[in-house]
């Protein structure tokens, strides 16, 4: 009985196998329309039915039957990968810092023939069928998708080209899914889209720093692949990186950006590559308000002195010291801020000769109160009697006699007649009968009217003083161009 129970089974079963075999060789075949070795852009278009959901579609159009990841999209020559930037942020965490916060969005375009696909209407749809029908059926594609497919949970299962960035700074990945975009065109066209945050080390020009342009440069390039096979090129035809129209920048002056090629052989092959160099530029009024016009007011600050007293000690003391102890505080702390570098020429020479003419108003002081101070000329001879002239052996000029050793002049002799004497050195010297041997060392000159020149000291300072700091001044901002406007060109 059991026996013939299962034998109509088994029968069964046999009929039943062989029809299964090639309905699903049918299936394996109607996918497997573009072999992984096909040359060129040959491979026909793969016809999708309006009826299959986006998910549907796309796992049959990346099914491992028809499409490995691993291979290069089919090309007659290298492959060109299309490239663009959009900046987003721009930020710097301090004025003169020399690193660069850089986020954008880098677009890559490539086509990959394997890709290709067509909508086509499902034959049990009646022929006055329209796409737009789809949207009163549940569970079918968005009509307005069919522009492209949006590959981004299949992002494992599409070719897409490594993207190595040379720089100099750090890189922050992005690990958030939603910052990328994959779309796939019916064509067989591929836009890749990621968000990208560099933070760049710049260069600036240290020499003229704060007046300097820093650059930063990075630059885009495969790691895996060469140049005759797969190429990198720029999309944009300005030459220049595009902006977006929600641009936010953060201590970051964008002057101008340029794009260019870097491509060049180096011992492990050639890669082609792409560079990218963004100019900034500084805050021209945050160095005026903090350092330029503090250490102006300053400086003019100690000249005040000249119009002062040149006996006023407690004031011009008090003005001098105070000035210079401001200007040393107020230049450290800003220093402080700065990259640690021996090559701030113009910040030396800024700090250099505001400290020479706070200093010099300083040493004014102190010259014009020493001179003030000094006695007279008719009061030092007043305290200084007249002595008589030493006596000493001489002998009038033109005559034979001669006065006894150690003995006076004699009166024969008239005061202002020129003796030759004999005891004033080593050898005879002349001199008025009435004055003594002149003294070897050298006499001060003592001035008739000190008060009279401290103040004169004073009255000229008032003009050499400023005149000299203006000259300066002119001098430094028109070399380092300081006055230079920023402007921020489009991109």
């Amino acid at each position: 009985m059991e026996t013939f129970v299962l034998l109509p089974l088994l029968l069964g079963s046999w009929i039943l196998l062989p029809s299964h075999g090639p309905v699903i060789a049918q299936d394996i075949q109607t996918v497997a329309e573009c072999p992984p070795n096909t040359p060129g852009n040959d491979c026909p278009a793969f016809n999708i039915s309006l009826d299959l959901s986006e998910k549907a579609a796309l796992d049959l159009l990346l099914s491992k039957k028809r499409y490995d990841t691993r291979l290069l999209p089919p090309s007659s020559r290298e492959l060109t990968i299309n490239v663009s930037v959009l900046l987003l942020t721009l930020a710097s965490p301090d004025e003169s810092s020399l690193k660069y916060e850089v986020e954008f969005l880098l677009n890559l375009v490539w086509d990959d023939s394997r890709l290709k696909h067509e909508w086509v209407r499902d034959p049990a749809d009646p022929p006055s069928f329209s796409p737009e029908h789809h949207i009163a059926f549940p569970g079918r594609a968005n009509p307005r998708r069919r522009q492209y497919l949006d590959a981004l949970h299949h992002r494992d299962r599409v070719w897409v080209p490594d993207v190595y960035f040379v720089k100099h700074g750090d890189f922050r990945a992005n690990l958030d899914p939603g910052n990328l975009s994959l779309r796939i065109f019916p064509n067989g066209t591929i836009t890749f889209t990621q968000r990208r945050h560099l933070i760049l080390s710049c260069q600036g020009n240290l020499p003229i720093f704060p007046f300097d342009d820093p650059k930063c440069k990075f630059a885009i390039e495969s790691i895996s692949y060469e140049q005759d096979t797969l190429e990198f090129k720029w999309q944009t035809e300005t030459g220049v990186l595009r902006k977006s129209d929600n641009l936010t920048t953060l201590n970051a002056y964008l002057e101008n950006n340029t794009t260019g090629l870097c491509s060049s052989a180096h011992w492990r092959g050639n890669y082609s590559c792409l560079e990218v160099t963004l100019t900034f530029s500084r805050d021209r009024n945050f160095y005026f308000t903090t350092v330029f016009i503090p250490d102006i007011i300053l400086v003019t600050s100690s000249f005040i002195t000249f119009w002062l007293e040149w006996n006023a000690v407690p004031a011009r003391v008090m003005l001098g010291v105070t000035t210079m102890l401001n200007f040393f505080t107020t230049s450290n702390g800003f220093r402080a801020t700065l990259p640690v570098v021996s090559d701030l020429t113009a910040m030396n020479i800024w700090d250099g000769f505001s400290m020479f003419f706070i200093y010099a108003s300083l040493l004014e002081f102190v010259f014009v109160n020493y001179i003030g101070r000094k006695r007279p000329r008719r009061a030092h001879e007043q305290a200084t009697p007249v002595s008589s002239a030493p006596v000493c052996e001489t002998n009038k000029l033109g005559e034979g006699n001669r006065s006894a050793p150690g003995s006076p002049v004699t009166p024969s002799i008239h005061p202002t007649e020129i003796v030759s004497c004999t005891r004033c050195g080593t050898s005879p010297t002349t001199h008025p009968a009435n004055s003594g041997c002149s003294s070897p060392t050298w006499r001060r000159r003592i001035i008739e009217n000190p008060i009279r020149v401290a103040k004169t000291i004073d009255v000229v300072s008032r003009i050499v003083f400023p005149i000299a700091y203006a000259i300066f001044l002119i001098y430094f901002f028109v070399t380092h161009q300081a006055f230079k406007k920023i402007t921020s060109s489009s991109c």
